[in-house]
């Protein structure tokens, strides 16, 4: 008997293999591993169709639906039947964090989501597939109280986050010998590897908290603004200096950004002391 189109469970109104075939074979695929189904890399389209369907059937079966009626799995996201216990399902498997969803972070790109886990500090992010992911930023979240930073909705309403390069460094042709045996700083958890080591950023926490527990302030120097942009970028430590204007750490880290500049600095002396030691560097320009 041959296959055709339609619902082939009759027993399972919400398992229809019409809408299944109308899903893109990577779709299917991750379905059919959303259903623990082994081996669904090497199947075909109408396989991948009659195993996730069969799946779904036995899911339904275990649902007490005597009075015809739907209801609603928390788990699965879906109206009638649940998963096998113990699958990854796509929806929000967080209940206690509801603003921490699977299945929104599901329908960003790989690129995407590397990004997210690399502004919750997760380690290895370069390196995991798009499930991998959504897994460890979920669990960052989890952790945070469902926060999530991307969206400006921090537990901590002053962390100024990692910024648009992730905390990385800058490269260019101009760059220096200084920021190249320094210490590369991409999360506020990173420490030097020893006193006195130089040290590199583009962290905006990092750079933030360095400054405050130096008693510094974002500033520019005046006279050197180029028309409402900012001028030479300072932090004003407390000094006497009268040629420093303090501005709002949004105005220095816009400019800092536009300029593409790096942030070269040290914790500690080399005698242990505390160090003010900082400088910014363009590495696409020699008169940065």
């Amino acid at each position: 008997m041959s296959d055709k189109p339609g619902n082939q469970t009759p027993n399972t109104p919400d398992v229809s293999e019409t809408e299944l075939r109308k899903m893109k074979v990577d779709e299917l695929r991750q379905e059919a591993r959303d259903e623990n189904i082994a081996g669904a890399s090497g199947m075909r389209k109408e396989e991948l169709v009659k195993k996730v369907a069969n799946a779904r059937s036995k899911g339904n079966g275990d649902e007490d639906q005597g009075d015809g009626s739907d209801t609603d799995d928390v788990s699965t996201g879906r109206k009638g039947g649940s998963k096998q216990h113990g699958a990854d399902t796509p929806g929000n498997d967080t209940p206690n964090t509801p603003d921490v969803s699977e299945t929104e972070l599901r329908k960003m790109k790989v690129d995407e989501l590397r990004q997210e886990a690399r502004e919750e500090n997760i380690a290895g992010a370069s390196g995991m597939r798009k499930e991998d992911l959504v897994k460890e930023v979920v669990n960052a979240r989890s952790k945070a109280g469902g926060a999530s930073r991307g969206k400006g909705e921090d537990t901590d309403p002053e962390d100024l986050g990692a910024g648009p390069e992730g905390g990385k460094i800058r490269h260019g042709e101009a760059s220096s010998k200084s920021l190249k045996y320094s210490q590369e700083i991409t999360s506020t958890e990173d420490e030097a590897e020893r006193e006195g080591r130089s040290l590199a950023t583009t962290h905006r926490e990092v750079i933030r908290q360095w400054a405050e527990e130096r008693g510094g302030t974002p500033a520019t120097v005046e006279g050197t603004e180029h028309g409402d942009h900012l001028g030479v970028l300072r932090i004003d430590f407390g000094g006497e200096d009268k040629n420093l204007r303090r501005v709002s750490w949004e105005e220095w880290f816009n400019t800092f950004d536009a300029r593409r500049l790096n942030f070269i600095y040290q914790e500690q002396r080399s005698d242990g002391n505390q160090s003010n030691f900082f400088r910014l560097e363009n590495p696409e320009r020699e008169d940065a």
